[in-house]
């Protein structure tokens, strides 16, 4: 009894001395500290804990990733995070420590983390038939077909199934030339479509292209709303497109593909007006439009399905991956039957385009999307959200942009509002912070100062709270 006295009123003594000294520190300094001790988020309660982790450390797996896997892989953080679960728009780490998952494995896991339904279905395939290729018949990747091709507008009905984005845009232009009979692809300047051949030529980005031969790709003026010449003018930058079919070109070419919001260029929403009128030049010169959804289709932008249909277009071929698959690796072509015949010119083939473990997975996805009214909370939660950026926006100085639709949302950080420098030292740091308070997002932009704001589409208004309110300390620590 004694004893538990004496620790108590030594508990006190060391807690009147420490503020004795503590007095002595600036004011300021030890205002901010309470500050910070006192106003930390507190993340959103979820009713689930993952199993025990025994497998091996971050630090074991960084070393064999240091000596059997590429040296051009990056990992986000100082401290590299080692993901060993997931649930819904939570990850956990191997301590079973819960992160808010704001980045969704780049904008792919839409409907969460191992959603149940998506992973019985998987399961169930997987334990009737993981492979046959197309070559027999298998319910799965008709049954995905029929249901993909539902949710297009007017005769987009023919569905090509692919591994990946990058192998998705790859078909989709090598169709357009084929069917055209012209070679020249039009692109835009920030633009990202994949890392292959043909792709990484219609990717207008140097961080992502390498010094090799890339042919037939004219990069067109960016409608750039934030940094453009033009603002919001889509029409003026639309202007930039004709004149390279006039002076860039015979006047006749194969197609234009772009992304109606450009995921790995900083969430940069093209400029209104824009793709009507680019659309209609390119037509007019004998080539076809290709939508790329890869990041930004499957109800992320909340207001449409795909993301095209916000600037009342449709286009002649939609690719798409990333949230098709809530993770699986797959893609997709969609087109017309008339532009499809291409393909029988010779014998096009894909090993595990198609795959029944995939398909099936595809199909559930898109059940769980309308059963769960997923587009739906897309669009309300991601205004609550884009709302709440805003107001960080009006408050830290350094956050030059907010912008995008739904779950896809951007905000640029930049050193001088005027002159709109790119924070790029600043945005490691935030994200650093930002994940020590259990929240992950992502980074892009050209300068890499642009956080991608990209969760799965089940996310709350409590989750976007938790995500600003974050946020909002991490810029206050700067």
């Amino acid at each position: 009894m004694m004893r538990r006295f004496l620790s108590r009123r030594l508990i006190v003594l060391n807690s009147h001395e420490g503020l004795r000294r503590g007095i002595s520190r600036s004011a300021a300094a030890t205002a901010t500290e309470v500050e910070n001790a006192t106003i930390t988020p507190k993340m959103p309660p979820f009713d689930y804990a993952p199993p025990p982790y025994n497998g091996p450390s971050a630090a074991d797996i960084m070393k064999k990733r240091l000596e059997f896997l590429s040296p051009s892989l990056f990992c986000f953080y100082k401290k590299p995070l080692n993901v060993v679960d997931g649930k819904m728009q939570y990850l956990f780490d191997e301590d079973g420590r819960r992160y808010l998952d704001a980045f969704a494995g780049i904008a792919t896991v839409c409907c969460g983390h191992c959603h149940p339904d998506v992973v019985e279905a998987i399961i169930n395939q997987t334990k009737r038939l993981q492979h046959s290729t197309v070559v027999y018949l298998n319910h799965a990747i008709a049954d995905f077909a029929e249901a993909l091709a539902s949710k297009m507008p007017g005769d987009l009905k023919v569905v090509f199934f692919t591994n990946s984005g990058t192998e998705a845009n790859e078909l989709a232009m090598m169709m357009a030339r084929l069917y055209t009979g012209s070679q020249d692809i039009i692109s835009i300047r920030n633009s990202y479509h994949g890392n292959a051949a043909g792709s990484m030529g219609a990717t207008a980005q140097s961080n992502w292209k390498f010094n090799v031969i890339q042919t037939g790709v004219h990069h067109a003026l960016n409608p750039d709303q934030y940094r453009g010449v033009f603002g919001s003018d889509g029409a003026k930058y639309a202007k930039d497109v004709q004149e390279i079919i006039d002076f860039g070109t015979s006047g006749r070419v194969g197609g234009f593909i772009s992304e109606a919001i450009q995921g790995v260029g900083g969430i940069m929403e093209l400029a209104p007006g824009y793709l009507p009128a680019v659309y209609k030049s390119i037509r007019k010169a004998g080539g076809l439009c290709i939508a790329d959804e890869v990041q930004s289709g499957f109800a992320r932008t909340g207001s449409h399905f795909w993301s095209f249909e916000a600037h009342g277009v449709v286009p002649d071929i939609v690719t798409m991956a990333k949230g098709i698959g809530n993770g699986i690796p797959i893609g997709a072509v969609v087109t017309t039957p008339e532009i499809a015949e291409v393909l029988t010119r010779r014998s096009y083939f894909n090993t595990f385009g198609g795959n029944p473990v995939c398909t099936a997975g595809g199909l559930a996805v898109l059940r769980v999307l309308e059963k769960e009214r997923l587009q739906e909370n897309a669009f309300v939660v991601g205004s609550y959200l884009k709302d709440r950026l805003k107001g960080l926006q009006e408050k830290h100085d350094i956050i030059g942009d907010v912008r995008g639709r739904g779950m896809m949302l951007g905000v640029e950080l930049v050193t001088d509002r005027q002159l709109k420098t790119p924070a790029k030292s600043e945005i490691l740091h935030v994200m650093n912070q930002m994940k020590e308070m259990g929240v992950l997002v992502g980074k892009g932009g050209f300068y890499g100062n642009v956080f991608r704001v990209t969760p799965p589409l089940c996310f709350t208004k409590e989750d976007s709270d938790f995500l600003v309110d974050v946020m909002d300390l991490a810029l206050s620590r700067l």
